[in-house]
């Protein structure tokens, strides 16, 4: 079933299947879902393009092939990116094994096609014993799905909220804590302390994971890797690759390549 991001009025809660998915498409600008919260848990699946998903303290990036889960009761908020193509699937509480946390999942292609499988499913088609029978083999695959590091934790700190939206929204400014310190009126020692205090990472770990989210939003738009190098501020695209090779394993177009025609 295809809605646009805002899913035209419909209201997870109002129903009670174990899963209900829909499809997404952002046909114009970037479109955000302003902070909400349902009973159902949510499992986020990005199809093409990406989305960003934000709850207390922490902010999820999710590329292609990858899905953020929410579970119920926690309130968040959604923003794709123009001509994004992403799929919700909605949770009944205890009807799945689900992490009892926000987290970002690897989707296999078994677990993307059962759940855009039943996104198809509409009016009495989704009350078949053939749909409930695919709906308990996506049960039985999505506690499998690997979980990954995808998440930038942030604050509602003054001083975390400015680092947070400078470095997103001018990447390449304010690349060290001294500057940062220096900006703030303080010493290196203390900022180091409070960005640990407030967001549990180190501040070039915290730096590392926020680039990497930006940097995942440019490469999926096609930009190339000496491009997004550049716009992240480092001073070569070798220091940027090692960055990103050391925080998810592979080069930036081995990555990007893996993600295949999702894109």
């Amino acid at each position: 079933m295809m809605y646009g991001l805002g899913l035209d009025g419909y209201a997870p809660d109002s129903q009670h299947d174990a899963a209900v998915a829909f499809r997404i498409r952002v046909v114009e600008d970037e479109q955000t879902i302003p902070r909400h919260q349902h009973r159902k848990g949510q499992l986020i699946l990005a199809l093409h393009g990406a989305l960003t998903c934000e709850v207390d303290n922490a902010m999820w990036m999710v590329p292609p092939q990858y899905a953020v889960w929410v579970p119920g009761q926690i309130p968040h908020s959604n923003r794709a990116t123009p001509g994004a193509r992403v799929c919700f699937l909605f949770i009944e509480p205890g009807a799945a094994q689900m992490p009892d946390h926000c987290c970002t999942l690897k989707i296999s292609p078994l677990v993307r096609e059962l759940i855009l499988t039943l996104s198809e499913r509409t009016g009495l088609a989704s009350q078949t014993a053939e749909t409930g029978r695919l709906v308990q083999v996506l049960f039985d695959q999505l506690p499998q799905q690997p979980q990954q590091h995808l998440q930038l934790p942030v604050s509602s700190h003054p001083k975390i909220r400015e680092m947070t939206e400078t470095m997103a929204t001018a990447p390449d400014r304010w690349q060290t804590l001294g500057q940062w310190a220096s900006h703030f009126a303080m010493s290196e020692r203390s900022l180091a302390r409070l960005v640990v205090k407030e967001t549990g990472l180190s501040f070039l770990r915290w730096r590392h994971r926020l680039q990497l989210i930006l940097a995942l939003q440019l490469l999926i738009r096609g930009q190339a890797v000496q491009q997004v190098a550049h716009a992240l501020g480092y001073d070569s695209t070798t220091a940027f690759i090692t960055m990103f090779k050391k925080v998810l394993g592979k080069t930036p177009k081995a990555y990007i390549a893996e993600l295949g025609p999702g894109l």
